[in-house]
């Protein structure tokens, strides 16, 4: 897969705590990217624009 030109930003839930960092690079065409701050060569997960849309829907505090 190339992530040449992701645009990796620090997501807003994580926090300050470096232990608990989330990434995620949504500007490349048709995918959202997930990784680990703390791992960035350890995998990711990847997915469709609709599909990310309804996690985060889904895990939004009331």
């Amino acid at each position: 897969m190339d992530l040449t030109g992701a645009r990796w930003r620090k997501s807003t839930r994580s926090g300050n705590d470096a232990g608990a960092c989330v990434e995620v690079a949504d500007n490349l065409p048709g995918l959202v990217h997930v990784r680990d701050s703390k791992d960035r060569d350890g995998g990711l997960l990847t997915f469709t624009p609709a599909a990310w849309r309804a996690f985060v829907e889904l895990t939004r505090s009331p």
